[in-house]
């Protein structure tokens, strides 16, 4: 996780100051912009204070949704001010535990290869992508990272293809290819003196970059408002006005749906739906001086939702349950016959 802004147009230790203020307006979500408030400390280059932030999260008494990532974060962040045996603990504590969520996994594994630890590195590649892609039938977008890194390690230590750097191969969607991409004599050619040598060196830099702000800097989701049935209630209760917004709640269930799939089919990417709380809108609209009634301000409610990190991806992953909390599988419920 790292800041999407480039750095010569932010003040990175005022916007990790700004995103710690945030983070105390809206406790909610203050996993998330405390992460991101680390992540521009480290770019900042004050990494004891984006450790400080790290604990401060793990020894949070409400629990975190993510505490493997947050330990990740930590150590990777440790080792780069000469904190390694600490760090090290943390790798091993991150692996043992055996996340399902890819993230922890690809930040432990990068930073044993950016330290040199290859074969630690491609054994923590390898048991991550033997955990979470094994008799998966299409690998997630966020494992692809897992992939590629092994690919990447297993060229540098000179490793024969198999089976998961086929699939990595397949996966891949520069014109330039992994293995040229992952080739460990690339970094002689820089030093060439031949402009050929040179200018492909550099379409190949180039083409590994746009690889990498695909995956770093995902816009947020188009995100569409999801009210559970007992907080409609509660909300049309409250603002009868907005029933013309919501004349039932299987009515706004299968509205969701609707317009996601009308989406997805004209091309827009990355989409997601948030859930809203009536607390939660009613404090946004009195932070927008508006009330709560104008029916304008559903949809810049769910924007914002969706830029403090709240948004979940649609659809839901093969037989992963549905966004509605039904508790059915999403292709039993509102994923039938999409």
């Amino acid at each position: 996780m790292r800041p999407d802004t480039p750095a010569e147009n932010v003040d990175h230790a005022a916007e990790a100051a700004r995103l710690e203020r945030t983070a105390a307006l809206y406790p909610e979500d203050a996993e998330a912009l405390l992460l991101q408030a680390a992540a521009h400390l480290e770019v900042s280059g004050d990494r004891p204070a984006a450790t400080t932030l790290y604990d401060r999260l793990l020894s949070s008494p409400d629990g975190l949704d993510n505490p493997h990532l947050v330990r990740a974060l930590k150590a990777s962040n440790l080792w780069e001010y000469d904190h390694e045996a600490e760090a090290r603990a943390i790798i091993e504590g991150v692996r043992a535990a055996a996340p399902r969520d890819p993230a922890p996994w690809v930040i432990v594994a990068e930073s044993l290869e950016a330290h040199d630890e290859l074969e630690a590195a491609h054994e923590t590649f390898t048991q991550a992508v033997e955990l979470l892609l094994t008799d998966v039938e299409e690998p997630p977008y966020a494992t692809h990272p897992l992939l590629f890194g092994r690919h990447r390690v297993r060229r540098m230590l000179g490793t024969a293809h198999d089976a998961w750097d086929t699939l990595a191969d397949t996966l891949h969607s520069s014109p330039v290819s992994l293995d040229e991409l992952h080739d460990p004599n690339r970094v002689w050619s820089l030093g060439s003196e031949n402009p050929a040598e040179l200018q492909a060196e550099i379409t190949r830099l180039r083409a590994e970059l746009g690889t990498y702000r695909q995956a770093l800097s995902r816009p947020f989701p188009v995100a569409i408002l999801h009210w559970p049935a007992a907080e409609l209630d509660e909300l049309l209760a409250s603002y009868p006005s907005l029933s013309a917004e919501y004349p039932s709640h299987a009515a706004h269930l299968a509205t969701i749906e609707a317009s996601l799939r009308e989406l997805s089919a004209s091309g827009t990417p990355n989409l997601g739906i948030v859930t809203g709380t009536v607390p939660s809108y009613e404090a946004f609209a009195a932070s927008e001086a508006t009330s709560p009634s104008d029916p304008t301000l559903l949809p810049q409610y769910a924007t914002t939702l969706a830029a403090r990190g709240r948004a979940v991806t649609w659809p839901p992953e093969r037989g992963a349950q549905c966004w509605c909390a039904s508790g059915k599988t999403y292709g039993g419920c509102h994923g039938a016959g999409a």
